[in-house]
């Protein structure tokens, strides 16, 4: 065992090294290698700043620089979405001149 691997408990609570192998095979700890098979499954993310309505001819009636009012205030979270399912909330960043999002909160969600 490397000293990055640490033991888990087990269920009375205690730890034995001989639970535990280094060994990478179906039984041991995963790596990144071990999820190649779905590196290329495509996933749609999207980071909802907020949301108004607006009648069709008022937006196609939009030009660059339009102001929208959407239903959040300047400070607080976004959504964001995976495959329509919202996974966490966030904040817009700005990353070496270009605009990103940082989650700041993971969304457990119930199954």
């Amino acid at each position: 065992m490397s000293d990055t691997d640490l033991p888990l408990p087990n269920l009375d609570g205690t730890t034995s090294p001989d639970d535990f192998t280094t060994d990478r095979s179906d039984s041991g700890p995963k790596i990144a290698d071990d999820l190649e098979a779905v590196f290329d499954v495509p996933v749609s993310v999207s980071a909802v700043l907020g949301r108004t309505k607006i009648e069709v001819g008022d937006l196609m009636n939009l030009r660059p620089g339009a102001v929208l009012e959407l239903d959040r205030r300047v400070g607080e979270a976004i959504d964001i979405y995976v495959n329509d399912r919202l996974v966490a909330r966030g904040e817009v960043v700005l990353v070496e001149e270009k605009l990103g999002v940082t989650m700041t909160e993971i969304i457990k969600a119930e199954r």
